[in-house]
């Protein structure tokens, strides 16, 4: 227990960095002859298992997604967050949610999917709770969420909790193939995401009496004709249908259909692995990533590039193919102010984690009771060293 308790991220021992120490905007990963000024990485970084890079593309007027990596030496964790209605969601589970999982941990005696699970628990009821006490003075706040996916490696097991439709995916060695170093993709997270079939479905089980739990407009499957995914931190006005039904003025605005339970809930899905030999990477991201690569082109890129600056490098190709779709120029895109980029593409968060132990490559480990970390920008577009908002400091009161 005193090894695990050296990992300890929020005693003011870790280094975060927020764009002054490791991190850098306007263009990050280089290519193209236009700078853009919505996007931020950390090329390369050490973690006790390995490196890791990460990389952020601003899109909506306030960035609405965001992440945290602690690199401790004997546990590392990682975090992206992707919020919807509005940041408020995201940046509390940022500085919620790793604490949560320490506090919890050493009540336990290290990591495990309880503890994690219990950590998601517990974040989603203050969260909660601070939205009843602020609701009758900041309606909007009800409809705040945000997807939360987090990855945990403590001896040699990885762990992968996900709400939502952010995803991670593995990188490994294929068992067959020419001199087996062909690398496949397997995707280590579930989408809560009702696009998907088997999401609908378990809707529908759940809410047998109620024929419009899902609907599909212009294409697109919501619950209640609202939201996509099903599962979140937040969200708490179809968590709490007392709140809407005991208030005329919020059934005329965000609460249009009378629920006769919670349509959403913030159990995560927790996937547990004991990483192996062929085990190369993780890519970790929000659905900004997904919507544009597919599990397996993601995977390629990752593998056959160089390490650093290789998350900017997904951002990148994902803004090739999102100009592509709109049959534009990638320069284009580069040169779109914020809030208009949300038409072409959506916040884009990466966090690729390399799994190199026993392997012997990589940079230089973090200290044996050295602490690092990163943490991505509040907002992109006004990152400076001297001006950036500290990412610990209490987002709602």
């Amino acid at each position: 227990m005193e090894g695990f308790r050296r990992w300890l991220p929020f005693g003011g021992r870790c280094c975060c960095c927020c764009g002054g120490g490791g991190g850098r905007g306007g263009g990050g990963g280089g290519g193209g002859s236009v700078a853009d000024g919505l996007v931020w990485d950390v090329a390369l970084k050490a973690h006790a298992s390995g490196d890791y890079s990460v990389a952020v593309a601003q899109a909506n007027e306030a960035l609405e997604d965001q992440a945290q990596v602690v690199a401790a030496p004997a546990v590392t964790l990682v975090g992206v967050y992707d919020g919807h209605g509005g940041p408020e969601a995201a940046r509390f589970v940022n500085k919620r949610l790793f604490s949560l999982i320490q506090e919890f941990a050493l009540e336990n005696g290290g990591i495990s999917a309880e503890v994690i699970e219990k950590a998601f628990g517990a974040t989603e009821e203050e969260f909660v709770g601070i939205v009843q006490r602020s609701w009758p003075t900041q309606p909007r706040i009800l409809s705040v969420g945000s997807c939360c996916l987090v990855g945990a490696i403590e001896n040699g097991t990885l762990y992968v909790a996900n709400l939502g439709d952010s995803r991670a995916v593995l990188g490994r060695r294929a068992a067959h193939g020419k001199g087996g170093k062909r690398v496949v993709a397997e995707r280590l997270s579930r989408d809560h995401n009702v696009a998907d079939e088997d999401v609908r479905r378990e809707l529908t089980e759940m809410h047998p009496d109620d024929s419009h739990i899902v609907l599909n407009a212009h294409g697109v499957w919501r619950i209640k004709g609202i939201i996509q995914v099903s599962r979140s931190i937040g969200d708490v006005y179809l968590k709490k249908p007392e709140i809407c039904r005991n208030s005329p003025m919020l059934q005329q605005s965000i609460c249009p259909f009378p629920l006769r339970r919670p349509v959403m809930s913030a159990v995560p899905s927790i996937t547990t692995r004991k990483l192996r030999p062929g085990d190369q990477f993780v890519i970790f991201a929000s659905d900004g990533l997904w919507e544009q690569l597919t599990d397996e082109a993601a995977v390629h890129i990752v593998s056959s590039s160089p390490r650093k600056g290789v998350a900017m490098r997904l951002v990148r190709a994902a803004q090739l193919e999102a100009a592509r779709k709109k049959d534009m120029k990638y320069e284009r895109i580069r040169t779109i102010e914020k809030g208009q980029r949300r038409h072409f593409h959506d916040d884009i968060t990466v966090v690729v984690l390399f799994l190199d132990k026993c392997r012997g490559k990589g940079a230089a480990r973090p200290g044996h009771d050295e602490i690092d970390g990163t943490y991505g920008p509040i907002d992109v577009f006004s990152l400076s060293p001297d001006q950036q908002e500290d990412p610990t400091r209490p987002v709602l009161h």
